[in-house]
């Protein structure tokens, strides 16, 4: 099987590389990328006015399979995930059960071997039950295929349990994501404490992201853990991340579109798709994250998808579950709020989606080369349109986006040299 990409704009940010090229897969692998290749082949794709990209990868997505099969399961969400450019998702555990056994990851990696068309990394839990008690066997987890471990959705609350995780994940050369949220400051908060005070509810403060940031940091500096800081949102955090990178610390962080597209000042009490965790900032603190992604102190843009049931969000603000779909508008918004305002170059929005993510996790993947595997990513970059959420692949619909005009579509979705997606 032979596929031919005619005439696109490679972009591998591996190699600094922005130029235009043909491209030829046999079977899975990626065997020529040159000017004007010449050859019969099954397929051809006229990439004219096109990026062709390694396939994007997304650090930071919820499934929701096992348990909650009514908001998506690994075959929709992995559709959503193709729709949206990603070739290779990683699946956080809080799950029902969640992923805290070798048995769990193993059920989870042989249900996407047979339903899922993109690569599927699950991730396991650092707590039993993810209940901030016990440790897991992150050794056996580890053997049976995870790719790091998080308790996502809340942070361990416990330093000596995350510091003997730490040392666990060093030493299986692993990665640590934190969701870093201060249970007992957050509270029963809906929304930033800005506009929580203006709408008199009550709010979540923005140290309750900031104390724990400082703490994993200090914790990833004792252990030598790889730390990688999900879903940052403060000016404070993200000084705090600047500062350890300074020292030479092996930290990263990724910041969500919804984050540095949307402000507080977004949120109403009538759209439950405004809600989630981390909330909506401040515009000070939207702006220190387009700076930190500009000055390359935010590595990776991930999209933390969060379907939820439209039930569920139709339940008023305080009872809405936290969160929102963002696989198939991650390209767009990236597109639209940092491309086309010059905050970052498409070279540097594409490494914050492919090399970066893949750096972070030590996977081979993430880089247009003769020899690897063809998961490669097309993208019309000026292709203007408006988001509707009823043409989302994903099982649920729970976006802010919809009617937001964009530019910036996925044409075509490659994964090991098929096209899963056009």
């Amino acid at each position: 099987m032979k596929l031919l990409i005619k005439n696109g704009t490679i972009i591998n940010p591996k190699e600094d590389l922005v130029k235009k090229l043909d491209l030829l897969i046999e079977d899975d692998v990626i065997v020529k990328i040159q000017e004007d290749i010449t050859c019969e082949a099954d397929e051809i794709i006229d990439a004219e006015g096109l990026w062709v990209t390694p396939g994007l990868i997304d650090v930071h997505v919820h499934l929701r399979e096992p348990g909650y099969e009514h908001k998506e399961t690994i075959a929709t969400g992995s559709k959503s995930a193709a729709a949206g450019g990603f070739t290779t998702i990683c699946a956080m555990p809080n799950t029902n059960p969640a992923i805290d056994t070798k048995e769990l990851v193993e059920m989870v990696k042989q249900k996407a071997e047979k339903e899922a068309v993109v690569n599927v990394l699950p991730i396991g839990a650092i707590t039993l039950g993810q209940n901030g008690e016990q440790l897991v066997d992150i050794e056996a987890m580890s053997k049976a295929g995870i790719c790091a471990i998080s308790e996502d959705g809340k942070s361990v609350m416990d330093a000596k349990i995350l510091n003997d995780a730490m040392i666990q994940a060093e030493k299986l050369n692993i990665p640590v994501l934190s969701h870093c949220e201060d249970a007992n400051l957050a509270k029963t908060g809906i929304m930033n404490e800005g506009i929580a005070n203006k709408l008199g509810v009550e709010g979540i403060p923005p140290e309750s992201e900031d104390i724990i940031v400082s703490r994993d940091i200090i914790l990833a500096g004792r252990t030598g853990a790889r730390l990688h800081i999900c879903h940052i949102s403060t000016k404070e955090s993200i000084d705090f991340l600047r500062n350890a990178k300074e020292s030479g610390l092996n930290v990263s962080a990724e910041v969500c579109p919804h984050h540095y597209t949307l402000t507080e000042e977004d949120v109403t009490i009538e759209n439950t798709n405004t809600k989630m965790n981390p909330p909506l900032r401040s515009k000070k603190d939207v702006e220190a994250v387009k700076e930190a992604l500009r000055d390359g102190v935010i590595e990776i843009i991930a999209t933390d998808h969060a379907p939820h049931h439209i039930d569920e969000k139709n339940q008023g603000y305080e009872k809405a579950p936290n969160g929102i779909v963002g696989l198939e508008t991650a390209v767009a918004l990236g597109i639209t709020e940092l491309v086309e305002t010059e905050i970052l170059t498409p070279l540097q929005l594409i490494r914050k989606m492919s090399y970066n993510p893949a750096k972070m996790l030590g996977i081979d993947k993430g880089t247009l080369e003769n020899g690897k595997i063809a998961d490669i990513t097309i993208i019309n970059p000026t292709e203007e349109y408006e988001i509707d959420v009823n043409r989302f692949h994903s099982k649920s619909k729970n976006s802010p986006f919809h009617g937001k005009h964009v530019k910036g579509k996925v044409k075509y979705t490659i994964v090991n040299g098929k096209v899963v997606f056009k």
